[in-house]
């Protein structure tokens, strides 16, 4: 199954700089892992006012559930607000037409 995900990074005031770049090195490690096990297909920066940060993600998991297990496993976890969209396949996809 194929789900776009959504992030928006909130890090909580007070938090020393030195955590935030730690768990930062942290979740670009975990990421490559993500993208080399197949999980993370595509990843989009959207640029935000402020001081947060946000992207979008292209995630392939056997399930929401699944899904949902990979996400929570992220060093940025408890920083993160998460939209997940499940995706079907449409029927003038590109992508089915080079298949």
């Amino acid at each position: 199954m194929e789900f776009l995900v959504e992030f928006e990074v909130e890090v909580p005031v007070g938090t020393p700089t030195a955590e935030v770049d730690e768990r930062q090195r942290a979740e670009s490690a975990a990421a490559t892992k993500l993208a080399q096990d197949g999980h993370l297909v595509r990843l989009w920066r959207r640029p935000i006012v402020g001081d947060e940060t946000s992207a979008i993600g292209l995630y392939h998991a056997e399930s929401k559930a699944a899904l949902d297990d990979l996400l929570a496993a992220l060093p940025l976890a408890d920083w993160l607000r998460v939209t997940v969209t499940p995706l079907d396949a449409h029927p003038n996809d590109p992508a089915r037409a080079s298949r």
